[in-house]
């Protein structure tokens, strides 16, 4: 059925998305030269995944790194943090490098998360700010929620005469997600198939260049709807700061924003747990398409943070097959002293699976310049083991 749907969209995709420059490795420079280090090496991004005991997987993810207008970067470098970064300090190829990391969790089916595994990082750099006109008369016609809806971050493009501004990352992965919308709105599959979503975009300051693996000033943006996790881990004690928060029903923001434009339609099911229309856990996700006029939207939550030298060990991305079973401390700490980023990454994974997990799950790990350099003790690990424990009592009573 994925493959299917795929093969019908693909050739929908407008043009402006068919020349692509983005690639699977980071360049950096060094007196040697220009030297190309691969995304997909264990020792630069750790991936494990499993389908657990679900009939299908439906989690995916992605990784390239994109080729972006230096000026864009610069803006939204300013804006974000401040920061007067100057492009000419590291010369014109490595000027428009972004490192794009994405993970992606599917719902109804696993078309929609497979679409923005292939796709996804091509539409956020080839997106163009003269696309937004069209894509906010589209939005328009939904009805319902996006009545009202004043275009977010693409407010400054909406009339065609007001294209003089750039783009700033928060606008371009914006544009991106809803063009994902609209591009898959037009096939049935995709009215009850969705994903949520975490992208993360790696832009290193350093001058000369460097990657984000040693980057002493990285800029961090985090564009994410629904529960897929991003996790930061400082080396100073391994404290954990969250990049993201769950779009559920119930959650603070998202109760305002829904009740503010429609009402409420919050219904808790049989197991406690909160839906909206009765139907959906996420009220932020891509695909859905049936629910879009009642609020569900793609509209990214964009979040920045300008790290630091080695205050910062790890970037971790989790679907919620991991994190409705660990804590986000729990999940840093699995990876503390790990000899590379995929043995960190099939650690957090295995433990969520000797807890119990069935579901579909993913962790991604990031080596940033802190990497192996944690200090303090591990918090998490009586909890863990007496968690394990447990685990392993409920097993052997279930064989009984």
């Amino acid at each position: 059925m994925a493959n299917q749907f795929l093969r019908s969209v693909l050739p929908k995709i407008p043009n402006h998305t068919t020349v692509a420059r983005y690639h699977d490795y980071v360049r950096v420079g060094t007196k040697a030269g220009v030297v190309r280090i691969p995304l997909a090496s264990p020792k630069v991004i750790g991936v494990a995944t499993s389908r657990g005991n679900r009939g299908h997987q439906e989690d995916f993810h992605g990784f390239a790194t994109l080729s972006l207008d230096p000026s864009e970067l610069r803006l939204s470098v300013k804006k974000a943090h401040g920061v007067d970064w100057n492009p000419e300090s590291v010369g014109p190829l490595l000027a428009r490098q972004a490192v794009f990391v994405g993970i992606y969790d599917g719902h109804g089916g696993s078309a929609v998360s497979q679409y923005l595994r292939q796709e996804l990082h091509g539409l956020f750099e080839s997106v163009d700010k003269s696309l937004v006109p069209d894509l906010f008369a589209w939005i328009k016609e939904i009805g319902g929620y996006f009545k009202r809806f004043k275009g977010g971050a693409l407010a400054p493009w909406i009339e065609p005469s007001h294209n003089i501004e750039l783009l700033d990352l928060e606008a371009r992965a914006t544009l991106a997600f809803f063009e994902v919308d609209k591009i898959l709105s037009s096939d049935e599959v995709t009215q009850s198939c969705g994903a949520t979503a975490s992208v993360a975009i790696l832009h290193s300051l350093d001058a000369p260049a460097t990657s984000f693996l040693s980057s002493q000033n990285l800029a961090l943006t985090v564009a994410h709807c629904g529960d897929t996790r991003v996790l930061l881990c400082a080396t100073k004690g391994g404290k954990v700061f969250p990049m993201t928060e769950n779009h559920h029903a119930d959650a603070h923001v998202e109760s305002i924003r829904l009740r503010k434009m429609m009402g409420s339609s919050l219904i808790t099911d049989s197991y406690g747990e909160s839906r909206w229309m009765g139907a959906l856990m996420n009220t932020r996700c891509l695909g859905d398409l049936r629910y879009k006029r009642f609020g569900v939207t793609p509209e990214p939550e964009v979040r920045t943070k300008l790290l630091k030298g080695d205050e910062w060990a790890y970037l971790i991305f989790v679907s919620d097959g991991i994190s409705s079973i660990l804590s986000d401390d729990e999940v840093v700490d699995l990876a503390r002293d790990a000899p590379d980023p995929k043995t960190a990454a099939e650690r957090i994974l295995s433990f969520s699976q000797d807890l119990g997990g069935e579901d579909n799950a993913t962790a991604i790990v990031v080596p940033l310049a802190g990497w192996g350099k944690i200090e303090g003790p591990d918090k998490t690990k009586d909890l863990r083991e007496y968690r394990r424990q447990q685990a392993e009592g409920s097993e052997r009573q279930r064989r009984m």
